[in-house]
């Protein structure tokens, strides 16, 4: 009997191992398909993760980098007088050239004028005459009134006398007045300093012809004040209400390069130039010394006054195409958006905005190629910073 029950039982112990051997199978496959879907979902993930790109952002910086402003100016003497003839004739001689000192009233040259010579003296006759004239007009009413009382003269010719009379004076003052005006006339024969200064300008010499009036060619001398200069400097007329009267600036000039020198700011012609956008202000500058000379360049430092700090930003956040000029930020959801800006002032690395963005905005600092609004970004450095390349998951099959 035991025998007989033997194969029985060995087919019974192949059966187990066949279903355990596919139950084996059948699992090793179903967890290496599963290996598979998984690494599949990890590297779609890590490739879909990896195409999104990471920017560095940064808020903008309202710290003011420089309250200054660097303009070129021009200097120009405090006072500065032409001088022009007021008489007509021929230089006679001239005392003072180029760079001479003068003090006011000094006769720097002299011209000689016939022809104003000869009108003075006439006219001085014609006012002798005029006076004779007067003279004998006022003998004859005075005897003509001595007969009145023995009727020997009518009252008529007493009125003509009287009225003639008051005609001799009336030539006589006239001629009094042209005679005056032409000895002031001729006192302008000697050319004088107006002021104390320098003399920064002869356009004549002796034999030359004088002609009365300042329409007829250049000025004979040109004398300065050189003790003080005026700085004229033209602001963009989006800084001036950030300089104020009394502001102080400092000047260098190429010809004292290890050098500056104070000025402040008296004086703004309240105007924009329609050709330039500039203001005119203008700067008072000591020049006791006499170091500096009018008609020379400078560059002008000049203090900013603002109420509020201006926003800087990196000069690499700049985006410039056919939309103008915008920077790119990032929204509270992690996407692109774009807002156009307004240069105030280049920095250098360091831009000055004018208008376009607040403090809160997160500007991403070099923005990819191709990137659009409303693209997705990972800013860098935050959470679910984007896996290294080095971490990619392995395929495994």
């Amino acid at each position: 009997m035991p025998t007989e029950q033997g194969p029985p039982r060995s087919r019974r112990k192949l059966g187990i191992l066949g279903v355990v051997a596919v139950a084996t199978v059948l699992f090793v496959v179903v967890t290496g398909i599963r290996a598979r879907e998984d690494a599949s979902v990890k590297l779609r993930e890590w490739t879909d993760d990896q195409a999104i790109p990471t920017v560095a952002v940064m808020l903008p910086d309202p710290k003011i980098l420089n309250a200054t402003i660097d303009l070129p100016g021009r200097l120009e003497a405090y006072y500065r007088a032409p001088i022009f003839a007021r008489v007509n004739g021929y230089l006679k001689s001239w005392s003072a050239d180029i760079g001479a000192k003068v003090k006011a009233g000094e006769v720097i040259a002299e011209i000689e004028a016939p022809d104003l010579d000869q009108q003075l003296l006439q006219a001085r006759a014609d006012l002798v005459s005029q006076q004779a004239s007067a003279k004998l007009s006022e003998l004859t009413l005075a005897r003509r009134r001595t007969l009145i009382a023995s009727n020997f003269v009518s009252m008529q010719e007493i009125d003509e006398r009287t009225a003639d009379l008051s005609n001799k004076n009336a030539a006589v003052n006239s001629s009094q007045a042209n005679v005056e005006r032409l000895e002031v006339l001729a006192r302008y024969k000697k050319i004088t300093a107006p002021f104390d200064g320098i003399v920064t300008s002869r356009q004549t010499d002796v034999g030359a012809l004088i002609n009365s009036g300042g329409g007829s060619g250049p000025a004979m001398f040109v004398i300065s004040d050189i003790k003080r200069l005026r700085v004229y400097v033209d602001v963009p007329q989006n800084y001036v209400p950030s300089i104020k009267m009394g502001a102080k600036a400092i000047l260098t000039m190429p010809d004292y390069p290890n050098r500056t020198f104070p000025a402040t700011v008296e004086a703004s012609s309240q105007a924009v130039n329609v050709s330039t956008g500039t203001t005119q202000m203008q700067l008072a500058l000591d020049n006791a010394g006499g170091e500096l000379m009018p008609g020379g360049y400078a560059n002008v430092r000049m203090s900013l006054a603002r109420e509020n700090a201006p926003l800087h930003i990196p000069s690499s956040a700049l985006i410039f195409n056919q939309n103008g000029l915008r920077v790119a930020t990032v929204t509270p959801d992690d996407k692109v958006l774009f807002k156009t800006v307004t240069i105030a002032r280049d920095l250098g690395r360091d831009i000055e905005l004018a208008s376009g963005i607040v403090p809160e905005d997160r500007i991403i600092v070099a923005p990819p190629d191709g990137i659009a609004d409303g693209d997705q970004v990972r800013v860098a450095g935050a959470k679910g910073k984007p896996t290294n390349v080095s971490e990619r998951p392995d395929v495994k099959g």
